[in-house]
Formats: structure tokens, sequence, C-alpha cells
């Protein structure tokens, strides 16, 4: 007679095991993202709530008011947003071609022996604090710079009506210089890891049908990582626009537009660091975060550029290939 033997419980499969841990990566990496969604919401509401009695106050007029003067409780931003958008693009001006330099001899011309301690240097600079740059600014380079480079660029340059003017050591030129020096780590770094990846097929075939190593980069590096080099270059344009302590530092803080891209101003960033500790009214601190909420929009803009840019660029490279 056949004897029934009892039945033994079979271990979990490797695919459920793995069913198993993709669903609980995907519960951790969903939780995440929702955690920090709804952190910026927070921070979104938390600064418009401060804002909103400014907001209420001045409404669109605060863009184009420029008088900020705590004493009769006026305030108004046009001086302080056309101060962050010249130092931002003027820090972006001087950046980006310096960074993709950078980026390119990194990747494909610096000797071997050099190429890891000068990419180390590299993203090093990144790490520096911004309270130090500005420390710097201030006591180094700023007097080297109103005693060499601007007498220099006024005396050849100063019939162009914003280069006319005298030397200081604080200014926007100055905070355009430490910006700079903020913004090239980031777009270097970035540019160099893009150009790094760029397939040696490409390249080696473009050398092969007789080009320099110019037209390859030219014609090949830089368009097959076209859109990752905007996306670059916005995220160093955030970088300058958000940029407080080191501006504060030497700017000048002036609550008037300058004639020269020598005279002091100021930025949003620059004046909520500056102010916000001292706030001597309710509307002055709601004031501030208006600024605040303005920092935030432009961020938003500039994030939803940067992605459209890159997009159409990835889409038009697509459909070259």
């Amino acid at each position: 007679m056949a004897t029934e033997t009892p039945t033994q419980r079979l271990p979990l499969s490797g695919h459920r095991r793995t069913r198993y841990g993709d669903l609980a990566l995907r519960g951790i990496t969903g939780l995440a993202a929702v955690v920090l969604g709804l952190l910026m919401v927070a921070l979104v509401y938390e600064v418009a709530r401060e804002a909103w009695p400014s907001i209420q106050e001045f409404g669109a007029s605060f863009l184009t008011g420029t008088e900020w003067n705590a004493v009769t409780d006026v305030y108004g931003a046009r001086d302080l947003i056309w101060g962050t958008l010249i130092t931002s693009l003027g820090a972006l001006l001087i950046a980006v071609p310096m960074s993709i330099a950078i980026g390119v001899f990194l990747s494909e011309l610096a000797p071997r022996a050099i190429r890891t301690p000068v990419t180390m240097l590299v993203e090093l600079l990144a790490a520096i604090p911004s309270v130090v740059l500005g420390l710097w600014g201030i006591l180094v380079m700023g007097p080297f710079v109103a005693q060499h480079i601007e007498p220099f660029i006024i005396d050849h340059f100063g019939w162009i009506p914003f280069l006319d003017g005298y030397p200081s050591n604080q200014g926007l030129f100055m905070a355009i210089l430490v910006l700079t020096i903020m913004v090239v780590p980031i777009v270097a770094s970035v540019s160099r890891e893009l150009f790094t990846n760029v397939p040696s097929d490409l390249k080696q075939g473009s050398l092969a049908l007789g080009a320099t190593r110019w037209e390859m980069v030219r014609s090949v590096m830089i368009p097959q990582v076209g859109g990752g080099l905007v996306a670059a270059v916005m995220l160093g344009f955030g970088r300058a626009i958000g940029e407080a302590i080191a501006v504060t530092q030497v700017i000048g803080g002036s609550n008037s537009r300058p004639d020269s891209i020598w005279g002091p101003a100021d930025t949003m960033a620059s004046r909520i660091a500056a102010q916000y500790a001292g706030t001597a009214t309710h509307l002055q601190r709601a004031s501030l975060a208006y600024l605040a909420v303005l920092l935030l929009a432009f961020s938003l803009i500039v994030n939803l550029t940067a992605q459209l840019i890159a997009g159409r660029m990835q889409r038009r490279m697509r459909g070259a290939a």
C-alpha cells in the first residue's frame, strides 16, 4: 500500500523575494518623494503667510517701487530685483565660458598626472563656505581689484556709460566676481562629467574624418551634451540668485540703483540677510518675506526654463540621430 508523505513548505522562490524587495524599495522611495513635496509646500505656505501683510499693502506695486524706508514703512523691490539680475547674469557671463573650458580641459586635454589633482581642487572650491569667500573678497580681492583692475577698465572703457565712475573695493563688480568664484566649480564639475560621458566612438569618428580637436569639441561634444550644459548653467544661475552672505559682505548695501558697475548696490537675498533679524516693524518683516516669495518664484522660473530647454535640445538630438 502506498503511504502519503507529509507535505513540506517550500522556501520562497527568488522571484517572490525580489518582488517583496521591489515593493519595499518603491514604498521607501515614494515616501521620501512625498515628504519632500510636503516640505516644499509647507515652506512656500509659511513664507507666503509671513509676506501676506506686505502683499495686501503694496500688491504688484512692490515690484516697481524704489523706496525702502523703515521710518515711513514704505517698501519697494525694483532696485533689489535689478541688483539681483545684474549680479547673477554678470557672474554667469564670466563663469560659463570659464567653466566649460575647465570641463573640456579636464575631460580631454589635461595630462593624467594633473587631471585628478585639478579636479579635486575645482570640487574643493565649491565646498568653501560663502562667508569665507566674502571675507576674502573684502580683505584681499577688493583692494587688489580697486587698485589695479578697475582703474585700467575705467581708463580704457570708461566711455561706455555703465563702466564710468570711480574705483571702489565694494559694489556690483565685486559681487559679480565673488559670485563667479561660487558658480564656476558647480558648472565646471557638471560640465566635466558630461564631457567625460560622451561616447568615445563619436569623438574618435570625428577625429578619423579629419576634424581637429577644437572642431570635435565644437561639433560633437558640445551638441551631444547641450541639454545637460543648459541645466548646469541654470543650476549656477539659481546658486547666484540665492546667495546672500558673501554678496552682503562685498556689495555695499545701497538703497538706490548705482550709476555705474563700480558703485554700491543690493540684492534681494542680501537685503533679507542684512535686515531680517533687526526689523523695526511688522510690515518691514513682511516685506522681507515678500522678497523671499520673489526669490522662490525666480527659482521656479529658472528650473522650469532649464527643463524646457534641456528637453527641447534632447528631442532635437534624437531627431538628428
